[in-house]
């Protein structure tokens, strides 16, 4: 995973830097880039594509729990979390649907409206000649 990083980054940042910071040595990055993919590697580009498929067939609704039953369903064989994971990698994410709320304030009321005896003078003339209090949502 740090050598892909340092891949992405190579326009960005020296190699060598890169490999220092991530704690990594330039051969390994060498060698890695030279490399073929391991099985694990294939099988997750693989179960990533599968992932995508049922993705785009829910319409983009299906988070990793429906996209792990739907592959279930079609007969592979895959871990919930590893569908996490290679969905998270790849971001790709289930629409959410914003909820419906109600607004709190109702102008258009039939009841009597109160009036408004404080009338911004806030200083009264003697104590507790004003009470106020606040109703918060």
């Amino acid at each position: 995973m740090r050598f892909a990083f340092i891949e992405q980054h190579r326009e960005v940042w020296p190699i060598t830097i890169q490999c220092r910071v991530l704690d990594v040595s330039r051969s390994g990055f060498y060698a890695w880039q030279g490399r073929e993919p391991s099985a694990t590697d294939r099988r997750r580009e693989a179960l990533t594509e599968m992932i995508h498929e049922v993705h785009q067939a829910s319409r983009q609704t299906y988070g990793s729990p429906r996209v792990h039953a739907e592959l279930l369903a079609r007969g592979e064989r895959c871990d919930r979390k590893t569908v996490e994971k290679c969905m998270r990698n790849a971001r790709i994410q289930a629409k959410s649907h914003r909820k419906f709320r109600v607004s709190t304030t109702d102008s258009n009321h039939p009841h009597p409206i109160a009036p408004n005896i404080v009338d911004r003078e806030f200083e009264p003339s003697q104590r507790y000649e004003t009470w106020t209090s606040d109703i918060t949502y």
